[in-house]
């Protein structure tokens, strides 16, 4: 190991991964960075991901497996991988994602060059569009979160201080939005962010992962996250408020398309679009509507706002236009 860089922690939760975790593990482990630490945290998996585990850490040092006896979830298994954590600096990797080579290198390089307390790359699949390697400001950050370009609020994908982190666990009673909380935290101890962006970190998408697996109560705990974020950033963050709306204001919307996608029971469905259109009128503005960068967005958001009949006609008429779409092709 080069003992002249600093140790940076690689934190990866583990939970029933195992078509998906060989390639992360891998691509951890061919950094262009050497001195790491990966520590796996296996959330007691039901499959052979414990295995996998075992046998890269029998194989590669740097590599500490943790296995718990019995699921925690997955803002227990971070909190266990960083209580653990040595280095000066820490990122995260999600087990069924992967990343390029030079990941960790570049989030140290950008990090040192900046001055900054944190930095962020590029996303797979998260569109850059004109913005370029560089520092960006409390309030740019949460308006590219705003935007969905090119970055979202997920603990991956960024390299933090990991006394920072330490300072600020995940919250193990979080249903959904354990990241959004988070990082949320870590803004507050952030004047501005190192971005490079390449997409350097590949983001997996399933089917049935929580966030891709229909509206229910547990999904919606994200409403009332957002809206203590709102009240909180209203006062200590003033410049980001837009921003934090806008995202309210998004995860309010593309909740209710998908509870129109999931072909519930109509009393249910209009039960979940009143609450969402209440949430919607608690966060709307324009300044916030302005940072949407959809078309389709702004006026999903807007008419949620009006009332639940003209959103619903929205999005029926969306999902056959985007099913025409599909088959056109």
């Amino acid at each position: 190991m080069d003992r002249e860089k600093p140790l940076i922690s690689v934190v990866v939760p583990v939970y029933n991964v195992e078509p998906y975790l060989e390639k992360c593990l891998d691509s951890i482990r061919a950094q262009t960075w050497s001195n790491l630490e990966i520590i796996l945290v296996d959330d007691a998996s039901g499959d052979g991901s414990g295995r996998i585990c075992d046998a890269y850490a029998g194989r590669d040092e740097r590599i500490t497996a943790v296995h718990f006896p019995i699921n925690r979830g997955l803002p227990a298994a971070r909190n266990e991988g960083v209580r653990r954590a040595g280095g000066e600096y820490l990122t995260f990797a999600d087990s069924d994602d992967y990343v390029e080579p030079e990941l960790v290198e570049r989030l140290w390089i950008s990090l040192i060059r900046s001055g900054a307390e944190l930095s962020i790359c590029g996303v797979d699949g998260f569109p850059a569009g004109d913005l370029s390697a560089g520092v960006l400001s409390r309030r740019e950050i949460v308006e590219c979160m705003a935007r969905r370009s090119p970055f979202l609020w997920n603990a991956w994908g960024k390299l933090y201080l990991t006394g920072t982190v330490k300072a600020h666990p995940f919250d193990e009673r979080a249903l959904c939005c354990e990241d959004l909380v988070f990082f949320y935290e870590i803004l507050g101890h952030t004047q501005r962010a190192g971005y490079v962006p390449e997409p350097l970190y590949h983001y997996v998408y399933r089917k049935k992962s929580l966030i891709n697996s229909g509206v229910d109560e547990k999904r919606c705990t994200v409403l009332s996250a957002l809206d203590e974020i709102c009240r909180d950033a209203a006062g200590r963050f003033p410049e980001t408020s837009p921003g934090f709306e806008q995202i309210a204001l998004d995860v309010g919307a593309r909740l209710a398309m998908d509870a129109v996608e999931a072909h519930m029971d109509q009393r249910e469905l209009a039960g979940y679009l009143i609450r969402f259109r209440d949430h919607i009128r608690a966060h709307f503005s324009l300044k916030a509507l302005r940072l949407c960068p959809y078309t389709k967005g702004v006026a999903a958001q807007a008419l949620l706002w009006a009332g639940g009949t003209s959103f619903l006609w929205f999005a029926r008429l969306y999902r056959v236009l985007r099913g025409r779409r599909g088959r056109d092709r």
